[in-house]
């Protein structure tokens, strides 16, 4: 009754806090409370982790400024056109990443399983550094903080060979054992973090975007300011300015190099969250002719100048820690400091090393060694650790969000049961990474779980859409949706350039993991050492892969020898290319319909005109559909004549 509403009285019929819409099979779908809560949510799930610790690391390795270059460039030609994609098809099919290529093309329906399974790998390690960050915010409470100094100090013996932050990260946060191949049982403080992570991220997610939705109006928000407040204490430190100058110098010679063109588009490529559907899911939720060429340019943007501010912020800190150590290190003789990793520069003779300043060695020792020299140090570690855990958060919705739609879409299982029951197995498996030897294993699912996979996922969506489906069928459907044709730009990127692209991307990074021995960094007697991965170690890692893409595979062949696998006993949908099929309807309907193709008897139209999905205050309902000149059916009508005009704004 809701749906059939007079527009005239929706209140009467229906709550006004519900808002609902329909999907390709003209069933409920909820929908985004407003566009702002979208964008947000877009914005937290591409704004991560890799910002903060990545983005610095290859901007100060790959010739400082002159790495913005490259990076822009494939920015502009392959993370805009393929984020765009996914946003086109999540919203006009309105359905998690199964049902999206199911539908069109059930021969790569097996793209949707395989996001999935990326997102499920991810997931586990990932929540595993919120808990990390949450046990240093909780840590950071204290004057002096806990690593301000070596604890052997204490015992008037001298922490020679490493910092007081690598001890107390190494040896009090991880208690790491020598290898991969030790276990020594579960560090308990890491378990507890773990538990309190993910039970953070079901409370948020277990009513899918009408609760996730609110909170990301905090998480998404919040690190922008730390990181201004950050970059205004950094800058007034000494030797803050040094470090900016040594981020902002270029390098040219060093941008001609392919090996910095190939980490600029895999940067790229994952600070955008491509292939791991919850870029779908979460515009799945959009009204259908939201304008979504408009949202793909401004959170891309948005991502790359988030980036561009962690940076300098990165480097003013890293400045003034290079300052302050090298004034310490000429007090000293030379050689009680030249073992110590605490010896760093700006200057030539000692310049910042690079293992210093990436991933959790930028995180979790070079930083807050920084913020132990600050003044009122306790509150920017605070600051700092609770910024972290809001950037995990806002990656670690959208990627759960990429599990738990398309799974509800297609077997139309109960959100709440199933997102409480994909917490709960999470963290089963999570307990492997909280051992003693569980910062080996993250390093193992970071470098093997998601790279490969993803790629080769995201080459064949394009694929799917630009030569299986069309990319001219694709643009008459755009064109219908949004009101207006997308740049012809687009179009020779989907069905050229990016496909190219993407294919020497997959080779090289394929040629690199095969030419890579397989190996980790073990911290040995207080020394960081690197060991390869025993036999079953390498197992794994090959295995990782190999999970991750099988479900392409298997149902290109299941379909090929006619297994329809649809879902129809469970009650879920079956698929033809194009369309949801009815059973009393599937051997009727032919295998070129395009994705606004109102035959199919299934298809719903959009919400009632006048009525906007983002409104709390009216009930949208459908209107009939109308033929079009190109023989598609319009979206949403006010009359015979006149469609509804497409959102642009916030």
């Amino acid at each position: 009754n809701c749906f059939y509403a007079p527009p005239l009285l929706p209140d009467k019929f229906c709550p006004p806090s519900i808002v609902l819409g329909l999907d390709v099979a003209g069933e409920e779908r909820p929908a985004w409370g407003s566009k702002l809560q979208y964008i947000l949510a877009q914005v937290g799930f591409s704004v991560g982790l890799g910002n903060v610790w990545r983005f610095p690391y290859l901007c100060q390795k790959n010739g400082g400024g002159a790495y913005l270059v490259p990076y822009f460039i494939l920015l502009v030609t392959i993370g805009i056109p393929l984020f765009f994609l996914e946003l086109s098809v999540g919203q006009r099919i309105r359905r998690g990443s199964i049902g999206v290529w199911n539908y069109i093309s059930p021969h790569l329906g097996g793209l949707g399983f395989a996001s999935c399974m990326v997102c499920l790998f991810v997931g586990l390690y990932y929540n595993v550094i919120i808990g990390w960050s949450l046990f240093y915010f909780s840590q950071s409470f204290q004057q002096p903080l806990p690593w301000d100094e070596c604890p052997l100090l204490k015992n008037k013996t001298k922490c020679e060979k490493s910092s007081a932050t690598t001890y107390f990260w190494y040896r009090r946060t991880l208690d790491i054992s020598d290898s991969i191949s030790e276990s020594g049982g579960l560090n308990w403080r890491m378990t507890l973090c773990l538990v309190a992570a993910w039970t953070i991220v079901c409370l948020a997610m277990i009513k899918g975007i009408q609760s996730s939705g609110k909170v990301m109006y905090f998480s998404s928000l919040f690190p922008y300011v730390v990181l201004i407040c950050f970059l205004v204490r950094g800058l007034l430190l000494q030797g803050s300015v040094d470090g900016i100058i040594h981020m902002i110098t270029p390098k040219v010679e060093i941008m001609l190099e392919p090996k910095v063109w190939r980490e600029a588009a895999t940067q790229v490529f994952f600070a955008l969250g491509l292939g791991f559907g919850g870029v779908i899911a979460f515009s799945s939720y959009n009204k259908r002719d939201n304008n979504c060429h408009f949202d793909a340019v401004l959170v891309s943007f948005i991502n790359f100048f988030t980036s561009v501010l962690a940076t300098l912020v990165v480097f003013a800190v890293l400045g003034f820690k290079a300052n302050f150590m090298n004034n310490k290190c000429v007090q000293l003789t030379w050689p009680s400091c030249a073992g110590a990793d605490v010896c760093v520069s700006l200057s030539p003779s000692l310049p910042l090393s690079p293992q210093a300043v990436q991933g959790t060695g930028l995180a979790f020792i070079a930083f807050t060694e920084a913020m132990t020299h600050f003044p009122a140090s306790p509150f920017w570690s605070v600051m700092f650790f609770l910024m972290l855990v809001n950037l995990g958060l806002g990656s670690m919705f959208g990627t759960i969000e990429g599990i738990i739609t398309p799974l509800v879409d297609t077997f139309k299982l109960r959100k709440e049961i199933l997102t409480l029951g994909c917490c709960l197995i999470s963290l089963g498996f999570g307990l492997i990474f909280v051992q003693r030897s569980g910062n080996y294993f993250v390093s193992m699912f970071d470098d093997y779980s998601a790279t490969l996979p993803l790629l080769i996922v995201v080459f064949l969506e394009n694929v799917a859409v630009a030569w299986v489906y069309g990319t001219d069928k694709f643009f008459e459907d755009l064109k219908d949706m949004l009101g207006f044709a997308p740049s012809r730009y687009y179009y020779y990127m989907w069905k050229y350039v990016t496909p190219l692209l993407l294919l020497g991307l997959l080779t090289a990074s394929a040629i690199q993991l095969a030419l890579t021995p397989p190996t980790y960094s073990a911290w040995i007697q207080d020394l960081e050492q690197s060991l390869s991965y025993p036999p079953w170690g390498l197992a794994v890692c090959i295995s990782l892969v190999l999970i991750a893409v099988l479900p392409v595979p298997v149902v290109l062949i299941l379909r090929c020898f006619g297994i329809t696998m649809d879902n129809t006993a469970s009650g879920g949908p079956a698929y033809q290319k194009g369309r949801v099929l009815n059973e009393s309807r599937s051997k009727e309907e032919d295998d070129d319909a395009s994705l606004i193709q109102g035959r199919t008897p299934s298809e719903a139209a959009s919400p009632v005109p006048g009525s906007s999905v983002y409104d709390n205050h009216g009930m949208p309902g459908p209107s009939p559909a109308e033929p079009t000149s190109n023989g598609h059916l319009g979206v949403s009508r006010r009359t015979g004549e006149e469609r509804d005009m497409p959102e642009s704004g916030l």
